[in-house]
C-alpha cells in the first residue's frame, strides 16, 4: 500500500495534538538535555580557544613592546634560545598575533575592525626543560627586565587547573545530558504508545485490508522525529540567547591575561547546532521505532 504525503501529515499532527501534554513534557526533557551537551561543548571550545597558546608544552609567553626595536627583540630572542633551561621557542610577530586575534574573535567583526596587527605585542612562547612551577617562575622572572620586555605571563598550574576543570564539568553535564535524553526518549516511545493503543482497532482494521507495518509506522516514527526536532530547535535558541550573556559575565582578558580570547567562532557554533540537531532527531526517531516495532509485533 503507497504512502501518501497527506496521510502521514494528517495522522502525525493527530498524533502530536492527542496527548500534548506528554509531547511538551518529550519535547522539554530533549530541550534540556540538549542544552546541557550544547552548553558544555561551547565550555569546552571556549577553553580550547582561550588556552590555545599554551598547548603544546609552552609555561609562558614574553610579551614584548609594540615599540621594541629590532634588536631588542633579537636579543631577547637569542636569550632565550641559548638557554640551557629552554627546550623550546615560538616567536609571533605582531601579523601572526593579529590572525591569531582575528580567529579567536571572528564572530565580533567590530573589534577585530579596531584593532591592526601594529596594536598588538610580538611574543615569544616558551617550553622549558624543567617544567616544575617554581623552576619556570624563577626562569621567566629572568626576563622580565630585560630591554624591550612589556610582561611575562606564566601558565605554571593555572591553566592545567582550568583545563581539568573543564574536563570534570564536561564529563559531568555529559552524564547529566545523557541520563536526560534516555528520560526523553522513554517519554517518546510511551507517547507513541499510547497514541498507538488509543487507536489499536483502526491499526487492526488497516492490518486487515493489507496495509503494510511500515506504512503504519511511518506516521508515528515522524512524530517522535517531530518532536526529537522540536527539542533540539528549543535548545539551540536557548543557547543562541545564552551565549552573549555568558560571554559579557566572563572576566576581561586584560583582569585574567591567561584565559584572554574565550570565544566561540560561528563556525563551531554552526556545526554544535547540527549536532544537537542530528541528536535530537535521532532520539525521536529511534524511540518511536522501538515504540512501533514492539506494538506491531504483539
Amino acid at each position: 500500500m503507497p504512502i501518501k504525503v497527506d496521510y502521514v501529515v494528517r495522522e502525525t499532527t493527530s498524533n502530536l495534538g492527542r496527548n500534548i501534554s506528554i509531547t511538551l513534557a518529550s519535547v522539554l526533557t530533549v530541550a534540556v538535555s540538549l542544552a546541557l551537551v550544547g552548553g558544555s561543548l561551547m565550555l569546552r571550545t571556549g577553553i580550547e580557544n582561550a588556552t590555545a597558546r599554551w598547548q603544546g608544552g609552552i609555561e609562558f609567553v614574553v610579551y614584548l613592546n609594540t615599540t621594541a626595536t629590532p634588536e631588542q627583540i633579537d636579543s631577547v630572542g637569542q636569550a632565550l634560545q641559548e638557554s640551557p633551561e629552554v627546550a623550546s621557542v615560538k616567536f609571533f610577530d605582531q601579523q601572526a598575533s593579529y590572525e591569531e586575534f582575528k580567529r579567536l574573535f571572528a564572530d565580533s567583526p567590530e573589534m577585530v575592525d579596531s584593532v591592526r596587527p601594529e596594536d598588538l605585542p610580538p611574543s615569544y612562547r616558551v617550553e622549558p626543560v624543567n617544567k616544575d612551577a617554581d623552576s619556570v617562575e624563577s626562569l621567566a622572572n629572568s626576563f622580565r627586565d630585560r630591554a624591550g620586555v612589556k610582561n611575562v605571563i606564566l601558565a605554571s598550574k593555572t591553566i592545567q587547573l582550568i583545563q581539568d576543570l573543564s574536563s570534570a564539568l564536561t564529563l559531568g553535564i555529559f552524564v547529566v545530558a545523557a541520563v536526560l535524553l534516555g528520560a526523553a526518549g522513554m517519554l517518546i516511545l510511551n507517547t507513541i504508545r499510547m497514541a498507538m493503543f488509543a487507536r489499536r482497532r483502526e491499526i487492526e482494521v488497516m492490518k486487515l485490508v493489507g496495509a503494510t507495518n511500515w506504512f503504519i509506522r511511518v506516521p508515528f516514527m515522524l512524530e517522535g522525529l517531530v518532536q526529537g526536532l522540536l527539542g533540539a530547535l528549543v535548545a539551540i535558541i536557548s543557547l543562541a540567547i545564552f551565549k552573549p550573556f555568558f560571554e559579557g559575565w566572563l572576566p576581561k582578558a586584560n583582569e585574567i591575561p591567561l584565559v584572554s580570547g574565550f570565544t566561540v567562532s560561528g563556525a563551531s557554533l554552526f556545526g554544535i547546532y547540527a549536532l544537537l540537531g542530528v541528536v535530537g532527531a535521532l532520539v525521536g526517531t529511534i524511540g518511536a521505532g522501538v515504540a512501533v516495532s514492539r506494538f506491531l509485533d504483539v
